[in-house]
């Protein structure tokens, strides 16, 4: 709603506001929105009833990198001739279109502009470091905890502070660690998207990539891993597979997302993509 006048703004006043380029990205046209598979990826967000929130998170945290790391490699890894798709002459920093850019913090603490080529190494090494540590993600099976289901049992007191992951040993900071591991990895998504999907089509990709994001934005506010405001990058995208049906309504995801935006972008595709 306007705040000057009280009035709730068009659909194409509110893609106005997202300041997107006057030609839109490919990846914005609803028949390059497709995916791999058909199915409410939901299913693989929620947490299951016996399955302790901690563990689950975990479980999320690494299952989400495993499938990053491959479209990084893509356009990190360096061919035989030292060339690499994402590189400091076409990424010269770490963006998502011309509006947001993602800074990096040196050795003082300071945020610092850098090549995306440089930032996609530092994201590598920072997200194995957190979850290859094991006071941070501990894997002694000993240690893993079921959540408690009030039908069978009664709960176990707890003593003391509490915190998501402390029945199965993770540290009090462990939520907070997540949530920053996925706030880099929404960034490399982001950047992928603006500055690396004409790669990813033309590999043959852009159908798994996109299957592997909207299963990201699912689980990330399902869990609460991300705010609205981390989401402002792909905010045009969110709302294109809500008013696709890839977001079921009822999830976070629906609820964030500008039905009235998306319903825009089918139009000017053409209408809906052919299944």
């Amino acid at each position: 709603m306007d705040p000057n006048n009280g009035s709730i703004p068009s659909a194409e006043e509110v893609l106005a506001s997202y300041h997107l380029p006057q030609v839109k990205p490919q990846w914005l046209n609803c028949n390059y929105g497709k995916h791999i598979v058909k199915g409410n990826f939901l299913t693989l967000s929620a947490k299951p009833k016996t399955v302790e929130m901690g563990e689950w998170i975990a479980h999320q945290v690494v299952d989400h990198w495993r499938m990053l790391i491959t479209f990084i490699k893509l356009v990190h890894d360096r061919e035989e001739d030292g060339s690499s798709i994402c590189n400091s002459r076409k990424c010269p920093k770490m963006s998502a279109g011309a509006s947001h850019s993602f800074t990096w913090l040196n050795s003082r603490l300071q945020p610092v502009e850098i090549p995306a080529y440089e930032y996609l190494s530092l994201v590598q090494r920072y997200i194995s470091g957190k979850i290859d540590d094991g006071n941070l993600f501990p894997t002694d099976p000993a240690g893993v905890s079921f959540a408690d289901n009030p039908t069978f049992c009664t709960p176990l007191p707890e003593s003391g502070p509490d915190w998501i992951g402390k029945r199965s040993g993770f540290p009090q900071n462990f939520m907070e660690t997540c949530q920053t591991i996925f706030r880099q990895m929404f960034r490399v998504y982001a950047h992928l998207y603006w500055s690396h999907f004409d790669d990813m089509f033309c590999l043959n990709l852009e159908k798994s990539m996109n299957s592997c994001f909207s299963h990201f934005i699912l689980t990330a506010t399902t869990l609460g891993l991300l705010k609205k405001t981390d989401l402002e990058p792909m905010q045009p995208l969110i709302d294109l597979w809500a008013a696709l049906g890839t977001f079921p309504q009822g999830c976070k995801a629906y609820e964030i997302a500008n039905i009235s935006v998306g319903n825009l972008l089918i139009q000017k595709a053409g209408g809906p993509p052919s299944s």
